[in-house]
């Protein structure tokens, strides 16, 4: 923990009126209980990218079965349950321009710094 970590959490336990190390038991079971949360916020950056390429290769995968998709309605098949399927990939992939964009916001807001 560098200087400004350490104060940043001097301050956070006198602002709550306790001490470090009750802050530090109150921090630690609240992470605790949601670790999934807790992952997602101390993700670092480069964590989240390699997020977001894999995300990018499922999409590509995806592609692909949509051609195999296409091949099959071409020679006569039914695909009975492909409007839902393709307005699950397209929030999929919305959602995942959204993530990027956010990272993208991030990193030049913390270049403003």
């Amino acid at each position: 923990m560098n200087d400004t970590e350490f104060q940043r959490f001097t301050d956070a336990a006198a602002h709550c009126q306790m001490s470090h190390a009750a802050f530090l038991a109150y921090a630690v079971d609240k992470a605790a209980r949601d670790l999934t949360r807790t992952a997602a916020e101390i993700a670092t950056e480069r964590q989240v990218i390699n997020e977001l390429f894999a995300a990018r290769r499922h999409l590509g995968w995806i592609h692909g079965l949509f051609n195999q998709v296409a091949k099959a309605l071409n020679s006569g098949a039914d695909a009975p349950h492909l409007d839902a399927m393709a307005t699950a990939v397209g929030s999929a992939a919305r959602r995942m321009e959204d993530a990027a964009d956010a990272l993208l916001a991030h990193r030049d807001g913390s270049a403003a710094e």
